[in-house]
């Protein structure tokens, strides 16, 4: 285990990012926090300072976003009902199980969740309990082993079309009764130990500051683009954590465990071209029809723009180009009036 000061530094640093990324998109502390602080510490010492704070920032987000629950609760009441046993199931095999196969489990889980996100992966689900409850139940193991729940549950949201205020009131909704549960639990566990609160008092400040000021500085970004580079860093991470438990589990040799990042990487770096890609002609068709505008405004058929003031204005000059002329002026002359009124 590397020095007290070099983890605690890197914790901080990461935490921090985290932080600005959960103001700014309503998720993304844990997933982004937990890949790599398990490099320094075992999930049963991470999981229970990441779950406090957890708890604090989902009721920010439920508080900001309430507008937007009575639209969304039934929608994920069978979620929310699933996640109690799975919950109980997640807590219980922490304590059983080894530390380096729980990081196993961890990133095996994850990375393709990241990667299916990143890749906009959408099917759409018209069967709200048959799905809900299972996906509750999955979820909430998921969640009390690893403290991650932001992947999965944002791509179930993208895939019902929930829209933006909605869907940040059902992910907060889902992720405050998570993190309530999963306190509960691991305090009766006895899971709050020394080490566990000490972790705690690096990531308050951290969240402090970095939750205001992502929820700030989100309002200058394209909040799209920013989630899409957020879950590229989380996808890399994750595959360099993986790499390092195939090599502690004497499943891989270095440096070949280090393939699957590689692989990881490369696979990402493709779809982020899509995304770019796709954007980009987005931005350029609507540029082209904004251009488009004035021409055909201009190049409209041959009218009597000036009414009864014809007769005085004369017909020295072809009606369509005495339009061509003077349209512009008078479409702003009309917008100043209409500004005015």
């Amino acid at each position: 285990m590397p020095s007290f000061d070099i983890a605690v530094i890197v914790l901080a640093g990461i935490a921090l990012f985290a932080a600005f990324v959960n103001g700014a998109l309503g998720y993304g502390f844990s997933s982004l926090t937990v890949p790599i602080a398990l490099v320094f510490y075992t999930n049963r010492i991470l999981n229970p300072a990441v779950v406090v704070i957890e708890v604090f920032v989902n009721f920010y987000v439920l508080l900001i976003n309430l507008s937007g629950v009575p639209a969304v609760w039934k929608r994920v009441l069978p979620i929310l009902i699933g996640l109690l046993p799975g919950i109980a199931v997640g807590a219980f095999a922490l304590t059983s199980l080894q530390p380096d196969w729980i990081k196993f489990a961890t990133y095996t889980v994850v990375l393709p969740l990241i990667l299916l996100q990143a890749a906009g992966w959408r099917r759409p689900i018209q069967s709200r309990w048959l799905v809900g409850l299972p996906f509750g139940t999955a979820l909430g193991v998921l969640y009390s082993v690893t403290t991650i729940s932001g992947p999965p549950l944002a791509m179930l949201f993208n895939n019902q079309g929930l829209v933006k205020d909605e869907f940040r009131a059902g992910l907060a909704l889902v992720r405050v009764v998570e993190s309530s549960v999963t306190a509960i639990v691991y305090y009766q566990l006895g899971f709050f130990i020394t080490e566990s609160m000490n972790l705690l008092s690096v990531f308050i400040p951290c969240v402090a500051v970095g939750i205001p000021l992502g929820a700030y500085l989100i309002r200058r970004l394209d909040a799209e683009t920013f989630r899409r580079i957020c879950m590229s860093f989380d996808g890399w991470v994750v595959g360099f954590g993986l790499s390092r438990v195939l090599i502690e589990l004497n499943l891989m040799e270095s440096p070949w465990a280090y393939s699957v990042m590689v692989v990881t990487i490369l696979i990402d770096a493709y779809l982020l071209y899509i995304f770019f890609r796709v954007r980009s002609k987005a931005i350029t068709n609507r540029v082209r029809a904004a251009d488009t505008l004035p021409i055909q405004l201009v190049g409209a058929p041959p009218h009597d723009i000036f009414g009864p003031l014809t007769p005085s204005l004369g017909t020295s000059l072809p009606s369509p180009l005495l339009s061509c002329w003077l349209t512009p002026f008078l479409l702003a002359i009309h917008g100043y009036m209409a500004a005015l009124n």
